[in-house]
This record gives structure tokens, C-alpha cells and sequence, in this order.
């Protein structure tokens, strides 16, 4: 029986390789995500290690999140490194000053900073045995106007030594010269690395000598860092500051980079689920019609005497072989996939080594765990089939396997089902809270998912009449035939559609969905905003306070009302405490935001010790008007906030995250003096036209390159730009669901044409011509990835509806179907049906007559 299998695979390897490339491609994704994401931590573990001083003091509850949202720089006094340097055990002792809100750009207004998203990064210049890098030309900066450069930024960006740089800090603008260039000795994160003297560096960057953002030391030969980190507490006190080892400070940055680098990993898992999801259908086909094919071959086996076993385990030894060698590919393949992001990574900045590439034990073994393991499981019911032939097949003409046997249990399961999954999907579309919407969506989505798959063939007769009712009076006899090929296995059609339909549902329904984000937005946006211009960094984080000077000093401009973010936490009534994300705003805030009140209004919610709050998320934690809440600035800073204001779930996302807080910016300059401006509003002046006004602003704002002026309609742009950001991962696990489908279709067809082998000589031998035979194979397959089609977009369209619901109870309220991208795909599978039979047509119409009519 082992013979007789090996000899099986091997007659049957060119079949075969096609089921084997969606092993391949799904094992590629999952190893080279693992191998990736290995290689990025193990490299930053390294650099955070080395570089990480024994003992870092820092200011208590230090949040960089926080910082980067409101710009406030949180400091502690540099005399305390003079403390922390008589500590016994500590061999040395510096103050360190280091900010990522600075803004570096060169004589001709240009950015030097990256624009891959990573930050620009001024700090003190202290060379240590464990300095990121090492001074390579020129020498280091002394006193104030004179800086370092990293050799990666000055490179890229053409700055040599002699040039000179402006620098936008918290406390202002500051110019210096470059003096020296710093070369990496370790991984590059990405970033834009400035070092100033540190004589100078607090004063430039914090607006003050006496201040730092942390202090670190040194331990003497024999001290450890947990004994020196007890002495230093002990000396200064660990209630007022936080203390962290050279390990403790290396996994915290790490698990900074982890939010980064689990983006990567589950977009990268996401497409590896989608290539199992669609391989499944194929092997699962690709064993069916080969069983079907061998059923005089599995029918003289047993009559030879093998038993049931012995069939069931031939075949499953057949999948097994093949889920070994595309495993075994696909791991390469994988390896080539993380050299190639690794190269990607570079390009955008961070030097990753791939001489460096990890591959840890647990890749392998999860490469083959998926690649056999799916591989098996999709053979597991046509081996059972297998079995179950007769001895008395091998008497008889071969049959296709599942022709003509009544689909009742598929009706009857995928009923039951699919009723399930209706139910979960109605209640997602009646739930009231977004929580138990999104967990009844999923659960929908799920089983109307498995019930489209089960109960498919009951609905390719039906579907393909219709679809394919055209044919006969287009193109005669063949598109009659072409059309009952696709009726005749309704389990083969209806498997082979599944491939494609599931990456047309996932698409259909994304594109629902971002649609109507998309129109949500732009009905908020014509009904909430009401400035003339907003001006806002491109990257979202804040900017310094000569921004609004150099708007507000415009000639033109009437009215400018800052908008600033911050970190804050506030325990409600209910006993939650929420870490959320609030506003403040400057006064006459509804003059450029027309927000919608339940209770209150703008007056006095931006009042001194006033917080404004939405009002469906205050009547779920026990909130009225009135209430006095305890607030938690960054930083440790305690308040308690009178709500003065609850407005409409529609206003309150667009300026808020959970809770839509916000209050005025008094409120905000006590706890948090030093928080930037995010955003400005910006009104044109009376008897000044705003098309006239914004090549001023533009002039005014051309030393800050970061900053850009948008007006609606630009704002509206920029919001279905992010959105898409999105939308294009849907279309690119669209393209990999397709590439993988035409894979199952030309597997299918190709198939198809071996067990047709004689009807196809008979029909050639009574006048059929090669080219009627290639157009009735390729007919068949367009109307077969039609049918997918129709049937992904339709289950998409539900799913989309329902996604829009749950969005709904986000204040994103419109619906919008995109027509355009709908018709495209429905197009563009009939396209995909017309290519993925290029080549099985070809073979067909190849077939010698008299040959094809022997065929057995």
C-alpha cells in the first residue's frame, strides 16, 4: 500500500503542485511574520541592553504616550544628579536630557526629521562605553549654537559639517551649527538623532538649566543594579520618582515596540489566515476529484483485499507527503519573505542586519504544524470518501464522486447554521452598546460564513440558471454545454466558488464599512466644523507655540482657537476609572465647531474647573450634570472636574476618544502648563476671503514645515486618505484570496478536463473545434467565478450593513454602499474566470481525438 501510494503521488505530482502552492503561500506568511517580528525584537533587546545605563532615575509615572500626545516634556531637577552621584556604588552619575517634540529643519526650510513616522530626537551629548554611537567626524559639540548630527539623517538629508540647522523646541527656536557627525554602533531605529552640548542642552530644550528628564548611573565593579537601584531609593526617595534597572528600562522600551511590531505580525497572520481559510477549499477539492478520478484504481485495491483502513490512510499518507514538502518550501519561502521586510525596513530608515535574522525553534514547528496540519484536516473527508468505494467499482465506469446524491444534510446543516448566524447578525443590528455589537458581529460573521460554505452547492443550480441564461443565445450549443458542466457537481462548483468568495465577502464588507466612515466623516465634518482653515502638524503630534504666533500675527487672520490633547484618567461614579484621551479648548470655541448639547453649553464647559461629556457614555457610568469627578493629569496631578456639559454622541468622537471629554484651556494650563497646540481653528477676518487668506498663512508657516493648513474640503481628503490606509489591506488579502482562488479554478478545470478526457474526444470527433472547446472551458470557468462573486458581495453587503450598525453606536450614522468598486469586482471576476482557464483550455483542445476517445 506504500508502494501504491508513492507511485499515486508521483503520477499525480503536476495536480498536486497547485494545492501544494496555497500550503506554500499560507506556511510562507506564518514563518516569515514569526521570523520577522524574532529578528526585530532580538535586535532591539540588544540595543535597548547595551545602551540601557545601570540605573535610570525618571520623573514618577513617566508616560512617552502622554508626551507625544500633549507635547508637555516631563523633567525632574538636575541637581538630583549630584544626590544620586554620592550614592556608594555608583562609579558615575549624569543628568541626561533627551526630547522627542523638536522639529529640525536646514537652511532651505526643509525637514530633516524622518518621515516615516519615527521621531526626530535632541539630547544632550554624553559619550559612554554604552553610547548608541560614536563620534566619527569632527568633533563634539561646545556651548550653545553647535550640535551633532547622526551619519544616517545627514546623509539622507545632505547636511555636512558647516551647515546649519534651525531647531524648534518647547521652550523656541534656536539655531546651531553642525560641528560633528555620530555614526550608529548599533541598530538604527529610525530616528533623527541632534546632540547639544550638555552645558546648554536643558536650557535649548526644557527652557531651563536646572531641569532634566533623567539621571543615570553608573555601578562600580561588584555592585549589582538591583543593590544600586535599592541605595539610590533609599537616597532620594521612590515615592516621588520612578527607578528602573538596565534590564527593567530595556523591557520597558520594548514593550513600546511591541505595539509596532504586533501591527506587523497580525497583518502578516491576517494574510496567512486568509491563504489557509482559501487552501482548505482547494486541497479539499483537488483530493475529491482525484479520489473521483481513482475510483476504479481505490475499487481493484480493495478487491485485491485492501481493507477501508488501509484506503483512508493511502490517501491521508498522499496529503501528508504534500503538506511535508509545502511546509518544507513555504518555510523557505518564509525566510525569504522576513529578508525581504527586513530590506523594507531599511529603506524606510531602520537598519535591520539580515546577517542578524533569527529563526527560533518555535518557527519551524509552527510552519509545519500549519502547512501538514491544514493539509490533513482538508484530506480527512475525501479520504473517507475513498474508503467507502466498493470492490465493485473497478467493474464499472468511473463515476464522479458526490454526482447526483441528494444534498440534504448540507440543506439541513447549513439551515440551522445559517439561521444562527442570521439571529447573532439581527442582534448585532439591534444592540445598543458597542461592546456586545461587535461580539454579536463576529459570532454572525463566522456563522454565516460556515453556512455560505456548507449549503453553497444548494444554491449553485438555482444561481448559475440565471447567471448563465445568456449563454445559449450568445453562443449557441457551447454556452449551453459550458453552462451544464458548471451544473453538473454542485459540491465541486460550489467548493471551487468558496475560494473566491471568501475574499470577496471580507472585501465587500470592508468596503461597506469604509464607505460609510467615509461618509460619516464628511457629514460631521459639514455640520461640526465651522472654521475657515485648520492647521495641524502632518503627523498629528503637537507644535510649538510659535505656530499660533505666526498664525495669529497673519495678516487676515480674525479669530485663531488652539486645541490641545492630553493623557487624562477619571474615576466615575460607577466605580470605573478610564484612561482616555481629552481636549482643551481656547475661548469662542463655537465660532469654528458647531457641537451639539444635551445639557450645557460651550460657555460653560470651558469654564475654570468645568469638563463637557458625552451624554450617552455619562448615562452609562451614572454622570449628570453636576457631578464632580476626580481627575488624573500626567504626571501624578490631581484634580476633581465639575461636569458642566454633556453633548450629542454625534459631535462627541470627532473630538475626544472614550467619553468625548473636553475643557477649557485654563483648566489645562494649571495641571499641564507645558502642553503644545494640536490643532488651530482659524477664521478669516471680516472683509477677508478665505481663498485670499491661505497663501498668507501658507508664507507665514513656511519655517515650520511640518505644519500644514487644510480647509474642508482638504480635512475631508485627509480623513478618506486614513481610511483607506485600511481599505488597501482589504485589497491586498483580496489579491492574495484571488491569487489562491485562480490557483483552485485552474486546479479544478484542469482536473475537470482529465476526467472529461473521453467526452471531450467525442465531442471534438462529431465536429466540436479546438476553438468552441476553449471558449466552452472558459465560459464554465467565468460563470463559476461569477457565482462566487455573487455570492461573496452578497454575504459582504450583509456583513457591511451590520459593521455599519456598530459604527453607528460610534456616531458614525451614515450608510453607503460603494457601487463603483462593487461592479468592479463583479467584473474583474469574470476577468479572473477568463485567465484561470487559459491554460486548461489550451491542454484541452491539445487533446488528440482518437486518444481522448480510448481514454479510460
Amino acid at each position: 500500500m506504500l508502494k501504491a501510494t508513492l507511485r499515486s503521488l508521483l503520477a499525480h505530482k503536476g495536480r498536486l503542485a497547485l494545492s501544494a502552492l496555497a500550503v506554500i503561500l499560507s506556511v510562507a506568511f506564518v514563518a516569515g511574520s514569526l521570523i520577522f517580528s524574532d529578528t526585530v525584537t532580538r535586535t532591539f533587546d540588544r540595543l535597548f541592553a547595551s545602551t540601557a545605563a545601570d540605573v535610570t532615575v525618571q520623573p514618577k509615572q513617566q508616560d512617552l504616550r502622554s508626551a507625544r500626545v500633549s507635547g508637555a516634556v516631563q523633567t525632574l531637577p538636575a541637581a538630583l544628579r549630584d544626590r544620586v552621584a554620592k550614592v556608594e556604588g555608583v562609579a558615575a552619575a549624569r543628568a541626561e536630557v533627551s526630547v522627542q517634540n523638536a522639529v529640525v529643519v536646514d537652511s532651505h526650510n526643509n525637514s530633516v526629521g524622518p518621515t516615516t513616522g519615527a521621531p526626530t530626537i535632541a539630547m544632550a551629548w554624553h559619550l559612554t562605553d554604552r553610547s548608541p554611537v560614536r563620534l566619527t567626524s569632527g568633533r563634539a559639540p561646545r556651548g550653545a549654537g553647535e550640535a551633532l548630527l547622526d551619519a544616517d539623517t545627514a546623509g539622507k538629508k545632505h547636511v555636512g559639517i558647516g551647515d546649519t540647522l534651525t531647531v524648534q523646541a518647547q521652550p523656541g527656536t534656536f539655531r546651531v551649527r553642525v560641528v560633528g557627525i555620530a555614526t550608529f554602533t548599533t541598530t538604527n531605529p529610525g530616528a533623527a538623532l541632534v546632540f547639544l552640548d550638555p552645558a546648554v542642552a536643558g536650557r535649548e530644550l526644557l527652557g531651563s538649566a536646572a531641569q532634566a528628564t533623567s539621571i543615570t548611573a553608573d555601578a562600580v565593579h561588584g555592585v549589582s543594579d538591583a543593590e544600586l537601584k535599592r541605595r539610590i531609593g533609599a537616597a532620594i526617595g521612590t515615592g516621588t520618582y520612578d527607578l528602573k534597572t538596565a534590564n527593567e528600562q530595556a523591557k520597558s522600551a520594548a514593550a513600546s515596540l511591541g505595539a509596532f511590531l504586533d501591527v506587523i505580525k497580525y497583518v502578516m497572520l491576517g494574510f496567512a489566515g486568509v491563504a489557509l481559510l482559501v487552501g482548505v477549499f482547494l486541497i479539499v477539492n483537488t483530493f475529491s476529484m482525484l479520489i473521483a478520478q481513482r475510483t476504479r484504481e481505490l475499487g481493484l485495491l480493495r478487491a485485491l483485499g485492501a481493507d477501508r483502513r488501509q484506503v483512508r490512510r493511502s490517501v491521508l499518507t498522499e496529503a501528508l507527503l504534500l503538506g511535508l514538502a509545502g511546509s518544507t518550501l513555504g518555510l523557505a519561502a518564509g525566510i525569504g519573505l522576513a529578508l525581504a521586510l527586513i530590506r523594507l525596513m531599511t529603506a524606510f530608515g531602520m537598519n535591520l542586519k539580515a546577517t542578524e535574522m533569527v529563526i527560533g525553534w518555535g518557527t519551524p514547528v509552527a510552519a509545519y504544524v500549519v502547512g501538514v496540519g491544514v493539509t490533513f484536516v482538508a484530506a480527512y473527508l475525501p479520504a473517507r470518501r475513498a474508503a467507502a468505494v466498493s470492490p465493485m467499482a473497478a467493474l464499472a465506469d468511473a463515476e464522479v464522486a458526490g454526482v447526483g446524491k441528494p444534498l440534504k444534510v448540507r440543506a439541513v446543516v447549513g439551515g440551522v447554521v445559517g439561521a444562527a448566524g442570521a439571529a447573532a447578525l439581527a442582534g448585532c443590528a439591534a444592540a445598543t452598546k458597542t461592546a456586545q455589537a461587535a461580539s454579536l458581529l463576529g459570532l454572525g460573521v463566522a456563522l454565516t460564513l460556515i453556512a455560505a460554505v456548507v449549503a453553497g452547492p444548494l444554491l449553485v443550480r438555482p444561481v448559475i440558471r440565471v447567471l448563465g441564461a445568456a449563454f445559449p443565445a450568445l453562443f449557441g450549443p457551447v454556452g449551453r454545454m459550458s453552462q451544464r458542466n458548471a451544473l453538473r457537481n454542485p459540491r465541486r462548483t460550489g467548493a471551487t466558488a468558496a475560494a473566491l468568495m471568501v475574499g470577496l465577502a471580507l472585501v465587500g464588507g470592508m468596503s461597506v464599512a469604509s464607505a460609510s466612515m467615509s461618509a460619516s466623516f464628511d457629514q460631521q465634518i459639514d455640520k461640526n466644523l465651522g472654521a475657515d482653515f485648520i492647521v495641524q502638524n502632518t503627523n498629528f503630534v503637537p507644535f510649538t507655540k510659535e505656530v499660533r504666533d505666526a498664525v495669529a500675527a497673519t495678516h487676515g487672520v480674525g479669530l485663531v482657537v488652539p486645541q490641545r490633547l492630553t493623557q487624562v484618567a477619571v474615576r466615575l461614579p460607577d466605580g470605573d476609572r478610564v484612561q482616555t484621551a481629552a481636549a482643551a479648548y481656547g475661548p469662542r470655541l463655537d465660532d469654528v465647531v458647531h457641537i451639539s448639547y444635551a445639557q450645557g453649553g460651550s460657555a460653560a464647559a470651558l469654564a475654570d474647573g468645568h469638563l463637557a461629556m458625552d451624554a450617552d457614555f455619562a448615562r452609562n457610568h451614572g454622570v449628570r450634570v453636576g457631578s464632580v469627578l476626580p481627575v488624573e493629569f500626567p504626571g501624578g496631578r490631581h484634580t476633581e472636574l465639575t461636569v458642566k456639559a454633556l453633548t450629542g454622541q454625534d459631535t462627541a468622537d470627532g473630538f475626544g476618544a472614550q467619553g468625548g471629554l473636553y475643557f477649557g484651556l485654563a483648566t489645562l494650563e494649571k495641571y499641564l502648563p507645558d502642553a503644545q497646540d494640536s490643532v488651530l481653528y482659524v477664521n478669516a477676518a471680516r472683509g477677508t476671503a478665505p481663498k485670499d487668506l491661505r497663501p498668507r498663512l501658507e508664507r507665514a508657516l513656511k519655517p515650520f514645515p511640518q505644519v500644514q493648513v487644510r480647509n474642508q474640503t482638504d480635512y475631508k481628503q485627509l480623513v478618506h486618505d486614513q481610511i483607506a490606509v485600511l481599505l488597501y489591506l482589504v485589497y491586498a488579502l483580496l489579491g492574495l484570496a484571488i491569487v489562491i482562488a485562480v490557483l483552485g479554478v485552474v486546479n479544478t478545470l484542469a482536473l475537470s478536463v482529465v476526467e472529461r478526457t473521453r467526452e471531450i474526444g467525442l465531442l471534438r470527433a462529431i465536429g466540436l473545434g479546438r476553438r468552441q472547446l476553449r471558449r466552452m472551458i472558459r465560459l464554465e470557468s467565468v460563470v463559476i467565478a461569477v457565482f462566487g462573486a455573487v455570492l461573496g458581495l452578497g454575504l459582504g453587503l450583509v456583513w457591511g450593513v451590520c459593521m455599519q450598525r456598530v459604527l453607528a453606536l460610534r456616531g458614525l450614522t451614515a450608510l453607503a454602499f460603494p457601487w463603483t468598486t462593487i461592479v468592479a469586482v463583479v467584473l474583474g471576476s469574470a476577468v479572473v474566470g477568463v485567465v484561470a482557464a487559459l491554460l486548461p483550455a489550451l491542454r484541452a483542445s491539445r487533446m488528440n481525438v482518437l486518444a481522448a476517445i480510448a481514454h479510460e
